[in-house]
């Protein structure tokens, strides 16, 4: 008798753990550098790394005002490929948030349109990615297309920091599908 009351329990014990991850227990977030896919594209964060607009190598990312005392700038450069048969739009730059352990939530500044380094929205054609092939922002040490967040220095404390990608709204789940990237700061 006691070997069936172990397999019951087991069974109750792996029901309950199932039934834990299918209640929206977190996922654990992607690392920088893996490409992962949402709505149809893949998403890759490249890197994620303090700007100084001072120094020259980073006054070709940004040509705006310093951040001011107590306050940085980081660029986030991401890369954004359509591996499907069919045109699809990426996400707008206001879907990607910085969210710190915290709570505290940050959107990317807007970048002048012909900023060539900029994240800018768009359809892309099959196989095709943004940046483009041969472009500054693709053939630069990072290889991506920048989002430029401003960030209180005291925030960088708390870490994890994590970027967060929304995409379209999952009726069946009741929430947008997003993505999840853990940023090395």
């Amino acid at each position: 008798m006691a070997v069936p009351r172990r397999i019951t329990a087991l069974l109750c014990l792996l029901a309950l753990s199932l039934g834990a991850s299918a209640c929206g227990e977190p996922e654990e977030a992607f690392r920088e550098g893996l490409a992962e896919e949402l709505d149809g594209l893949e998403y890759n964060v490249f890197i994620t790394r303090q700007l100084n607009p001072s120094i020259t190598p980073d006054q070709a990312f940004y040509k705006g005002p310093d951040p001011g005392k107590g306050q940085t700038l980081y660029g986030m450069f991401i890369k954004v490929c359509n591996r499907e048969k069919e045109a699809a739009r990426s996400i707008p730059a206001e879907k990607f948030v910085i969210k710190d352990s915290q709570g505290a939530e940050f959107v990317p500044k807007p970048l002048p349109r012909d900023n060539d380094f900029a994240y800018n929205e768009r359809t892309l054609q099959p196989e095709e990615c943004t940046p483009a092939a041969g472009s500054v922002a693709q053939q630069q040490s990072s290889a991506g297309a920048m989002l430029l967040y401003q960030l209180p220095v005291e925030n960088l404390e708390n870490r994890p920091l994590e970027l967060e990608i929304e995409g379209s709204y999952n009726l069946m789940r009741g929430e947008h599908d997003k993505l999840d990237f853990e940023l090395d700061f």
